[in-house]
C-alpha cells in the first residue's frame, strides 16, 4: 500500500479569493442592514437571520468535505487491496 498523501488541489491563490468573497458579501450584507429603512427589530432579525444562514454554510461545506474524505479514504483502501491481488497473482502459475 503506498504512503502517498492526498494531495490537495487548492491554491493560495484561489483560498484567498474564496475568503476576500465572503468577508466582502458579508461586510455588503451588514452594511445593507444598517443603512435599511426599518425599525430596529428588522435589522436585528435580518442581522440574526444572516447570521444563521452563515453558520449553516459552514456547517454543510464541513459536512460535504467530511464526506468526500471518506470516500477517498475508501476508494484508497479498495484500491490498495486490488494493486494486493494484482502483485500476487501469478498468471503463469498451474492451477490447483
Amino acid at each position: 500500500m503506498s504512503d502517498t498523501p492526498v494531495k490537495h488541489r487548492t491554491t493560495t491563490a484561489f483560498y484567498g479569493q474564496a475568503v476576500a468573497s465572503f468577508a466582502l458579501a458579508l461586510v455588503a450584507t451588514a452594511v445593507g442592514i444598517y443603512r435599511i429603512d426599518a425599525s430596529g427589530w428588522v435589522r436585528g432579525f435580518l442581522a440574526i437571520a444572516v447570521l444563521y444562514l452563515t453558520t449553516s454554510a459552514f456547517t454543510l461545506a464541513k459536512v460535504i468535505r467530511d464526506r468526500q474524505e471518506v470516500d477517498q479514504v475508501v476508494s484508497r483502501i479498495d484500491q490498495a487491496r486490488i494493486d494486493k491481488i494484482l502483485a500476487e497473482h501469478d498468471p503463469f502459475k498451474p492451477a490447483a
